[in-house]
């Protein structure tokens, strides 16, 4: 019993460093120095492979065989046709999407993507970007706006859906497109700047507890959440939002020209259509409505950068799914058994 102890705990440690070892290289493997992967897909094959599978559906059980025999003909004829056309680049629609959160999180990302596309796309390209953001912080929706004025600095057409909300620093990065297209009640505009703090100061003081605050240079420090705050600093600190208001106004107004700047740059919002209305955005109609338009005459390509994600990770995001799922049914079985009472 000894000897045999000794062999299952010899054969333990063995299995314990070989699946330590294949674990390395299957890590070295994967790491190529890069968290990120570029993922493509064509729209029009999969706009062709989903109208190929309703028609089927729709069909009558004896036709489905000639419809198929029709799919493999219109197939071999497309492909002789790529074969013998010209030379010549048929035009190509990249796809982008932006989803910002109030740090614009998602810039680096949207910076990689654009240099992807500026290093693949040609003459007559053109670039959507389907864009959702309700706006954040200043410097970081001007870097992402910046961003976008690479491809119209490119020469490259520019196209802007918003299908929700592209508010403040939404609608900073929105208007750098040549185009501007919005949903019907897709939530636009904003133009202002917002600033807001707390300020503790006679609670601090009725407990008799003194801040020292300590500055070099006249501004460093203008309005703070502890110290006692001065007029002179609050006069700053309006004078700072005035011209970073005045910038913005200045960012759109170079973009939009045909735009009445001083009308709309109130800090308001307008659903789509009176948005339009305005000159706030160039056409109405979805995001989806506009790429299917444009399959008709170009190749649409989705771009994506998505992170690499190790097993553990596929099988946490998995659980974490799952559990989701199974409290969203519930919340909604409660919530329908209120009408199901008899």
């Amino acid at each position: 019993m000894t000897e045999l102890g000794l062999f299952v705990a010899r054969l333990a440690i063995l299995a314990l460093v070989i699946g330590l070892a294949l674990a390395l290289i299957a890590r070295l493997r994967n790491d190529d120095g890069s968290r990120l992967r570029l993922r493509l897909e064509a729209l029009n094959d999969r706009y062709e492979y989903r109208r190929r599978r309703l028609a089927l559906a729709a069909s009558e059980p004896g036709a489905r065989k000639r419809m198929l025999k029709a799919f493999r003909r219109d197939d071999k004829a497309r492909g002789r046709r790529e074969r013998q056309a010209s030379p010549t680049k048929n035009q190509t629609v990249w796809v982008l999407d932006f989803h910002g959160d109030i740090r614009a999180s998602g810039t680096g990302r949207l910076a990689e993507e654009i240099s992807a596309v500026l290093a693949s796309a040609e003459d007559g390209d053109e670039v959507v970007l389907r864009l959702e953001s309700a706006g954040g912080l200043v410097h970081a929706y001007g870097l992402a706006a910046a961003q976008m004025d690479r491809l119209r600095e490119a020469g490259l057409t520019t196209t802007v859906c918003v299908d929700k909300v592209a508010a403040s620093g939404g609608y900073l990065m929105a208007c750098a497109a040549d185009r501007l297209q919005a949903a019907p009640f897709a939530v636009v505009g904003s133009i202002g700047v917002v600033a807001q703090l707390p300020n503790l100061h006679r609670l601090l003081k009725r407990h008799d507890v003194d801040v020292e605050l300590l500055t070099a240079g006249e501004y460093k420090r203008t309005l703070t959440v502890f110290g006692e705050n001065t007029p002179e600093g609050r006069d700053k600190f309006q004078s700072d939002l005035d011209n970073t208001h005045r910038l913005f106004k200045s960012h759109v107004a170079e973009r939009r020209p045909t735009l009445d700047i001083e009308a709309v740059a109130t800090g308001e919002i307008w659903y789509g259509r009176d948005a339009l209305s305005r000159g706030l955005v160039d056409s109405l109609g979805t995001s989806e409505s506009y790429l299917v338009s444009r399959m008709d005459e170009a190749r649409v390509i989705s771009v994506r950068l998505e992170p690499r994600r190790s097993m553990g990770e596929r099988l946490g995001m998995a659980v974490s799914f799952g559990v989701e799922r199974s409290v969203d049914r519930l919340l909604e079985r409660l919530d329908a058994g209120r009408w199901e009472k008899r």
